[in-house]
């Protein structure tokens, strides 16, 4: 069963980093790059010859140091800057590379971050406010998940509710304007559990932010909405599913009774937003676990069965991911490979019948595999992470106001987490001012073992271009820096 994925550009030449490239496309470049060739040194069809490997190395390969690439074209250095300038005045090379295999690593992440400016910052070590800030308000969860790195028992005491949702609220309303997608909430610990949410989530709304709220749903109950009415301001809801049923659940959360009631949750969260005419988008992420590939088609009749509660404004996404974790160079096995195609394939012939309507995230990895690309993800290890690492990018504060560094070490009581707390906020602290300090005064966190697991597959992202980026430069290519921004 083939996966389907729409192979009709507009232009033969947007899909030359695709596995086999395009036939058509050295002849559609061409006419595009013949002036430009005698002032390359280059026949015009060598120099499409370059420029169409050029896509598909950063289509796939997106944090090439370009020496690296350079090599590989077995070019000097004077004609290969020659061969970036004619890249970068031919829009179509551009359009490929962002649809290539890897295109959503600069769609989604790269590109937005290169024009916020935030990536030049940290590498130049010049202050910037966080592009990315994520509040975890919530002082307890009521799962304990196999994969999860909390500490078991761990959590907040209720009595810093008070003081953290004021801290939460004076870091809302000092927040600058200029991204509405800036804040959102999530964390170590369950946001829900935190009765402020609500009036958190409101008072952002009120300044024009649009929140996402990641959550498991346990406590998305109708007593809950009632009591926290500004959860409905949402910009969007995100519940992560941990399986399809009753004993996936219990063997992912340990939590008894948990797939059913999220699921109930979730379908009167369908019909009270549907009778409410509420904007707050629904959306599940869902991660594949090694051996569920062929389970897809039961999370496509779970999101139908949602849908049918108000038929008229069904799920609007779904995040699908692989788990990549424990897996060398994380790559996948063979035999891996050909039952998560297999599973896709079938997975998107149900959605196409039972969701039309559902728009689905593959992130990085499924959707270069979609492509016929074995995806190889970055593997940040202690020896390649940042000891200054990227609080011009993004910052998670949690209930107590401490600033962590990285998405995955904002967990109480998490051995080695409080070495990548930049600082503590009060009601009286800037953000700005303890992001500042940190860079300013030249903070660095030696990494040890196992702190990698530390970054999520955002911070490794990151950390893979900044590392990418200090590279072009050392090697005399900071003009052409990280290749595309």
């Amino acid at each position: 069963m083939a996966l389907q994925v729409d192979r009709t550009p507009l232009d033969p030449i947007a899909v030359c980093a695709w596995p086999g490239g395009n036939s058509a496309a050295a002849a559609a470049l061409r006419p595009l790059i013949e002036e430009d060739a005698p002032g390359t040194g280059l026949e015009p069809d060598r120099l499409a010859e370059h420029l169409i490997a050029l896509a598909r190395r950063y289509g796939t390969e997106p944090f090439t140091p370009l020496e690296s690439a350079r090599r590989g074209l077995g070019l000097d250095r004077a004609t290969f800057a020659r061969v970036l300038a004619v890249f970068h005045r031919t829009p179509a090379l551009r359009t490929a590379v962002e649809r290539g295999p890897a295109g959503m690593y600069w769609t989604n992440t790269i590109l937005p971050l290169e024009r916020r400016g935030v990536l030049d910052a940290a590498v130049r070590g010049e202050p910037a406010f966080p592009y990315s800030v994520g509040l975890y308000p919530g002082p307890s969860c009521m799962f304990r998940c196999h994969f999860c790195v909390r500490v078991t028992g761990a959590r907040y005491q209720q009595s810093a509710l008070t003081d953290g949702n004021a801290m939460f609220a004076s870091l809302i309303d000092r927040m600058p304007t200029d991204n509405p997608h800036a804040l959102y909430l999530s964390g170590g610990l369950e946001p829900l559990t935190n009765p402020g949410t609500g009036d958190l989530v409101r008072r952002a709304a009120a300044r024009g932010f649009k929140l996402s709220l990641y959550t498991n749903s346990f406590a998305l109950t109708r007593q809950t909405l009632d009591r926290q009415p500004g959860l409905w301001d949402l910009y969007a809801l995100r519940t992560s599913l941990y399986g399809l049923s009753e004993d996936d659940y219990v063997a992912t959360t340990t939590k008894k009774g948990a797939f059913q009631r999220v699921k109930d949750n979730l379908t009167r969260f369908q019909a009270l937003r549907r009778e409410r005419e509420a904007p707050v988008r629904l959306g599940l992420n869902y991660i594949i676990l090694p051996g569920r590939a062929g389970r897809l088609t039961g999370l496509a009749d779970y999101i139908a069965d949602l849908n049918d509660a108000a038929p008229d404004r069904p799920v609007d996404f779904l995040t699908l991911r692989e788990d990549y974790s424990g897996r060398p160079d994380g790559k996948l096995a063979p035999e891996e490979r050909v039952e998560l195609e297999h599973g896709l394939a079938a997975f998107e012939e149900r959605i196409r019948t039972r969701a039309p309507s559902l728009h689905v995230d593959y992130g990085y990895a499924l959707q270069s595999l979609r492509l016929g690309v074995d995806a190889e993800l970055p593997r940040i290890r202690p020896e390649t992470m940042r000891p200054t690492a990227h609080p011009q990018v993004a910052v998670q504060v949690d209930l107590l106001g401490d600033v962590y560094l990285y998405r995955e070490a904002g967990f109480p009581g998490l051995q080695g987490a409080e070495r990548y707390v930049a600082g503590r906020l009060t009601t009286g602290t800037e953000l700005e001012e303890v992001v500042r300090r940190f860079v300013t005064e030249g903070r660095q966190v030696a990494p040890r073992p196992g702190e990698e697991y530390f970054l999520d597959g955002f911070d490794q992202t990151v950390t893979a271009r900044l590392n990418q980026m200090e590279t072009d430069i050392a090697d005399g290519w900071a003009e052409h820096r990280g290749f595309l921004r």
